[in-house]
């Protein structure tokens, strides 16, 4: 870590009033934070479900047929399952929240979901050996894995489509 000192301000000594940086912050108008906003559409949950739902099934279709054993190909499902189910229910969780429409509740109700999602998520890890014959781990962490790197594609994705539209 590097820190960036003013070398005439004394160790330790707090900043006067006078010589406290400046900062360039400048708030937005009105206009400017709704040009803003439609400039940078926000990301729907749902349509990041769906992606997600989609890559893990045809990431599991194609394991399945390429490999020559289902196995894999259940095992590839239901990792991506394991993101799926926890990421819709916390995006029903939230919406159900923001209906609300009190700041303290919806940011409480986020870390609520948030741990609902994660206690899922785990019990959905432990639950695999015995709910999948001739479960293979690698497979299943490879379903996990694509399927939860598909929000950062969908983020990525987001500002080629609101350009092309």
């Amino acid at each position: 870590m590097v820190k960036i000192v003013n070398p005439e301000h004394k160790q330790g000594a707090p900043y006067d009033q006078d010589e406290a940086p400046e900062s360039d912050f400048k708030p937005l108008t009105a206009e400017q934070a709704q040009s803003w906003r439609r400039s940078n559409p926000a990301v729907s949950p749902w349509r990041v479900v769906g992606l997600q739902a989609v890559t893990g099934g045809l990431l599991a279709l194609a394991v399945g047929l390429l490999s020559g054993r289902g196995s894999l190909g259940l095992s590839v499902a239901y990792g991506a399952l394991s993101v799926v189910l926890p990421a819709a229910l916390f995006a029903r969780g939230l919406q159900r929240q923001q209906a609300a429409g009190r700041a303290g509740a919806v940011l409480a109700g986020f870390f609520v979901w948030e741990m609902v999602k994660i206690l899922l998520t785990v019990a959905m890890l432990f639950a695999a050996p015995k709910l999948i014959l001739q479960l293979n781990w690698l497979a299943l962490l490879g379903g996990f894995v694509v399927t939860m790197k598909v929000y950062w594609v969908a983020v990525w994705l987001r500002p080629v489509r609101s350009k092309l539209l």
